[in-house]
């Protein structure tokens, strides 16, 4: 089995142990994995060697022998409380990552980074938080948009589960200008891009060789959701970091692309101050100016960014990218004639 399905199953057991007060035996624990991850088989052997890592990655968990034979459980330690510590600067740092996410407001994530917050109010010290607030009202955290995932709390629970079940799921999906669409996705993971959320799915309906079957499907547009009692197994050569990391947004359909942009010497400044993309290249020219050399997956990525630079910047490749530029120019001068 893949390395991500053992831990996608070992997961899944200590969800399964924090659940039962009393224990479960191996065969029980091994029924309910197969249930519910969706597995073909799984020998209790395995079973064994899962658990028997997480006890060796410091797990607290104990056997205990009973009538229906050797239970599994979390020890006292799994169970309870962790003491936490934090100073003011650790808090601080934890604070304002706490406001970049703020529009996860409404999902687990978000509930996370709420619960986590209240044990550690809980548990410093008052001279600690007077230090932390003291310092804290130097630090502000601006522009980040007023929006939150409240309403696609239902939804959002459905495909976390189903990404880590590899269950196949029926959607109800409404892209902008469209009407809304029932498809069936295979969900990979949870992408958290510029203030949204996509979900990196595969469209189920798409022959595995097909070049655009894995594609990003914003959060904002899902209308219902619903697990499929059919599961998926996710192909052994996709990398989700690699996948992400090849372009410049999050659009997803079809090889990234280099797109090569010509920048004025006065704006070439703020593009070296910002990159664009980590794998960007810049070559200087003698004016002052540069080019710029960057891989995107569609031309969307490139296109508000070379306009937000007005005459200062001009794309040179590709030509198709060209020809939409001036058509935009063109209809933008025919409106403010």
């Amino acid at each position: 089995m893949a390395r991500n399905e053992q831990l996608i199953r070992q997961h899944k057991l200590l969800q399964m142990l924090e659940d039962s007060r009393f224990g479960r035996t191996l065969e029980e624990l091994r029924d309910d994995l197969v249930e519910s991850l969706g597995l073909g088989t799984l020998h209790v052997r395995s079973l064994r060697r899962d658990l028997e890592a997480l006890q060796a990655a410091g797990f607290d968990i104990d056997t205990v022998d009973s009538a229906r034979g050797k239970l599994w459980k979390l020890g006292s330690r799994g169970r309870g409380a962790f003491k936490i510590t934090a100073s003011a600067t650790e808090l601080i740092a934890l604070s304002l990552s706490r406001d970049l996410l703020y529009p996860l407001a409404g999902t687990p994530f978000w509930q996370g980074i709420e619960t986590f917050w209240n044990k550690l109010q809980e548990e410093l010290p008052g001279t600690v938080w007077d230090h932390y607030e003291n310092y804290r009202q130097f630090f502000y955290v601006r522009g980040m948009p007023a929006k939150s995932y409240q309403q696609q709390h239902g939804i959002l629970a459905t495909l976390h589960r189903s990404i880590q079940e590899h269950r196949v799921v029926d959607i109800e999906y409404q892209s902008i200008g469209k009407d809304a669409a029932k498809r069936k996705i295979e969900p990979y993971a949870v992408a958290f891009y510029q203030s949204s959320l996509y979900i990196i799915a595969a469209a189920h309906e798409r022959p595995i060789t097909s070049p655009d079957r894995v594609r990003h499907w914003k959060l904002d547009r899902f209308l219902k959701a619903t697990a499929l009692d059919q599961w998926f197994k996710m192909p052994d050569d996709f990398d989700l970091k690699e996948h992400l990391g090849a372009s410049l947004g999050i659009f997803a359909g079809g090889k990234a692309k280099d797109f090569k942009i010509k920048i004025s010497s006065y704006a070439a400044r703020w593009v070296i101050e910002d990159p664009w993309h980590a794998d960007q290249r810049v070559e200087k020219q003698e004016d002052g100016g540069i080019i710029l050399t960057v891989k995107a997956a569609h031309e969307l990525e490139i296109i508000p960014r070379v306009l937000a630079l007005g005459a200062e910047a001009e794309v040179l490749s590709p030509a198709s990218c060209r020809k939409t530029i001036a058509e935009m120019v063109q209809r933008l001068a025919a409106k403010y004639a």
